[in-house]
């Protein structure tokens, strides 16, 4: 029986791993939408609940498909979508919205496509510097009014940020990027979020997959994913991130676990107050990946993990255009 969590002080309960849909249609090369479904099903079966999915994945295909997995078991499901990354049906970007029309419009959007009565987190999918976050999050607050949304967060944005849009209204949840080669929230965010009784949902908590120890060279990508655009993922910052990325390996096979196993235990051990939600297409990763919430890691376990991968120690910044994050 997978263990629950509440997020923050919110009330909202999530089971202790999430499982992220985003690369069941997008971003990782091809997928398969009926192995996608089974995926979800076999997650509800093993009482991972927390769902996680956006309008832009696709753009707007992966609601659709995380709607078509739940439709007769909406009651099990703790779903997360998210607004403000726009893009047009080709995939094209065009930019990030904030603005009280529009967070309305995208939630009925979404509804439509989830083929639900309500979302259960909506969140910010990034900050949009063109629009004060007071009238962003004031017209999410309607929506939680209007029965549309129950909880709501953001995603990557900044501590004064996250502090502006919590005195509008109750911030359930923060998603940002967390794992061992990504551990920025630890220099100010996550004292923020802990102050405000705000929880912490840790997108890419396997490090786009290079955590998990499988991916050895850029051959292991698919020619279109986008993973291949990363500075991480690039040069010299590969060769030094997969350096890491070994005695995290070497570490998971004395201790008889996988890598993704040790690196998602790691991050649980930050406090019960932290999420993963790492996204898989597979089953079998599926089943690895829940099997974390078992593995123990000591204290002298977890100053070794601190050693291999302290903070800042990783090569490369996480996105190619950092200007769209931390908002």
């Amino acid at each position: 029986m997978m263990k629950t969590v509440t997020l923050g002080s919110s009330g909202l309960e999530v089971s202790r791993i999430g499982l992220g849909c985003m690369g069941m249609s997008d971003f990782y090369g091809a997928s398969d939408e009926a192995s996608a479904v089974e995926t979800i099903h076999n997650a509800l079966d093993m009482d991972v609940t927390f769902l996680d999915t956006a309008d832009a994945y696709g753009p707007f295909t992966n609601e659709k498909l995380v709607g078509k997995a739940i439709a007769n078991r909406r009651d099990e499901v703790v779903l997360a979508t998210k607004f403000a990354n726009v893009r047009d049906e080709s995939g094209k970007w065009l930019g990030i919205r904030g603005d009280a029309d529009y967070v309305k419009q995208s939630c009925d959007a979404s509804l439509s496509r989830l083929g639900v009565d309500v979302i259960d987190l909506y969140y910010q999918h990034r900050v949009d510097r063109s629009v004060p976050i007071e009238e962003t999050v004031g017209a999410m607050s309607e929506l939680v009014e209007a029965g549309k949304v129950r909880y709501i967060g953001l995603s990557e944005a900044s501590p004064a940020t996250l502090r502006r849009a919590h005195a509008v209204h109750p911030i359930t949840a923060l998603q940002t990027e967390y794992s061992l080669w990504t551990r920025d929230p630890e220099a100010e965010i996550l004292k923020t979020t802990r102050e405000l009784g705000i929880g912490f949902v840790a997108y890419s908590p396997l490090g786009r997959g290079i955590l998990s120890g499988r991916i050895r060279s850029l051959d292991d990508l698919a020619p279109d994913d986008t993973r291949r655009r990363h500075p991480r993922f690039t040069g010299e910052n590969f060769a030094k991130n997969i350096e890491l990325v070994n005695k995290v390996s070497e570490f998971a096979a004395r201790k008889g676990v996988t890598s993704a196993q040790v690196a998602l235990a790691w991050l649980m051990a930050q406090g019960d107050d932290i999420v993963p939600i790492p996204g898989t297409r597979s089953v079998e990763r599926l089943e690895e990946n829940v099997g974390s919430a078992d593995v123990e890691l000591s204290t002298d376990e977890l100053e070794e993990l601190d050693a291999v991968f302290p903070f800042g120690v990783t090569s490369g910044d996480r996105y190619p255009d950092m200007s769209t994050v931390n908002g």
